[in-house]
């Protein structure tokens, strides 16, 4: 039983989760050098575009990304990892082509939509794939791993690729870029064909399986998809407005984290980079010591400490201007981010049946993803209308509502599926 249990153990790092994780660190690296560092001074300084074409560059990006989400999900369960993330790979290395080579801006905008369209499978995949591998005893532990690698890509790709850019140097900027995609391209060919658990166990499954469903009559499989999805309703009907509001109290922060730190704070770039640093290496620390022991203790005390830390850092948050105080705030919202990951994603993960885990994903990182695209919208609109303590306010008030919410979900314990 303790060979059993070591080797179960030992798959969290097999060559397929770690193959997966590569191509969630590099592409995230890639996306967020493009989106956060290069794309809006390039657009504006080289290519003359306005602010407006600057934001529905970037909105392209997300859009395409969020609306394929659901059906690649479905893929994955049909065709299998290494179709669905190839294809995803090459649409995403086309797309930096395209933006690295035009000067047009109708067409850095379909490149930035062809970037969506390529990072779709990303995390569909890698969650699909990894929980799939750790089974129900450690969703909390792999899931901390993923958003490890995704925070250490999303974090380091924007700043790592401002020592390329230099003053004006895009070429060589972009011709990094393009060579991280060709080790993605390369991993993402050593892909199984189908599952993970089986690729460790069996091998691949028959191609003549693959081709069969692919032929199936094309409502035949729609009817099959929506039926998977509707078997996911038997959860907790709050489960869905809680995936939303996560996300959403997420995504009011991001467009004016900067803004507040330069107009109100009147940061220097060095101590901005500082805070963003301060908070994002916290989470990252904490992210896996936190998912071993959700594996250990359960979901929902790390849910609760989670929620109330970070309600309660981001409803005092624009009310402290000492620096020490920032400082201290910044790490507090960052261990409760670390709670939440992990503890969160481990109860998504517990409620999903194993046999439909790509379609029922899908579904789910769309609604979160829903969060993101609302969030953003809705934060501009309060700081042009109630002042830059409202967005902070609207997310505290959010989190301490998805406090409450938890409280009228059923939970398995310690992680376990119900």
């Amino acid at each position: 039983m303790n060979l059993l249990q070591k080797w179960h153990k030992n798959r969290l790092f097999s060559p397929f989760v770690v193959e997966l994780l590569i191509i969630m660190f590099v592409v995230e690296f890639v996306k967020g050098a493009l989106l956060l560092t290069i794309l809006p001074v390039y657009m504006k300084t080289t290519l003359g575009a306005s602010a407006f074409i600057i934001g529905w560059t970037l909105a392209a990006q997300y859009i395409g990304d969020n609306v394929l989400r659901t059906p690649v999900g479905w893929i994955i369960d049909k065709l299998g990892y290494r179709t669905t993330m190839l294809t995803g790979v090459l649409l995403t290395f086309i797309s930096v082509i395209l933006i690295a080579t035009t000067s047009q801006h109708i067409w850095v905008i379909v490149g930035c939509a062809l970037l969506g369209f390529g990072t779709a499978p990303l995390w569909p995949c890698v969650i699909t794939g990894t929980t799939e591998v750790a089974g129900d005893e450690a969703q909390a532990t792999i899931m901390s791993v993923v958003y490890m690698a995704w925070l250490s890509g999303t974090g380091l790709g924007p700043v790592a690729i401002n020592f390329f850019v230099g003053e004006t140097n895009y070429s060589t900027a972009f011709r990094v870029l393009l060579g991280c995609m060709t080790v993605v391209v390369i991993v993402a060919l050593m892909l199984p064909r189908k599952s993970g658990v089986s690729a460790l166990n069996t091998g691949s499954r028959e191609k003549a399986n693959v081709h069969k469903k692919v032929l199936e009559p094309f409502a035949k499989r729609v009817f099959a998809y929506l039926s998977e999805v509707r078997r996911s309703m038997s959860i907790s009907p709050l489960m869905f407005p809680a995936m939303f509001a996560q996300t959403f109290a997420l995504g009011i922060l991001t467009p004016i984290l900067t803004l507040y730190a330069k107009e109100v704070l009147k940061l220097t770039s060095f101590q901005y980079s500082m805070f963003l640093i301060a908070g994002g290496a916290v989470t990252v620390i904490f992210l896996v010591p936190m998912g071993k022991l959700v594996d250990r203790f359960g979901i929902r005390p790390f849910l609760i400490a989670g929620f109330l830390l970070s309600s309660v850092t981001l409803l005092l948050f624009t009310f402290t201007h000492t620096m020490l105080l920032l400082y201290v705030l910044v790490v507090a919202l960052g261990i409760g981010y670390a709670f939440i990951i992990p503890s969160w994603n481990a109860l998504i993960a517990s409620v999903i049946p194993p046999e439909k885990r790509g379609a029922v994903w899908g579904f789910f990182l769309t609604i979160e993803g829903m969060g993101m695209i609302v969030g953003p919208i809705v934060s501009g609109k309060l700081w042009d209308v109630y002042g830059y303590h409202a967005p902070f306010l609207t997310s505290g008030c959010v989190i301490f509502l998805l406090l409450v919410l938890q409280m009228f979900i059923s939970i398995p314990k310690k992680g376990m599926v119900r």
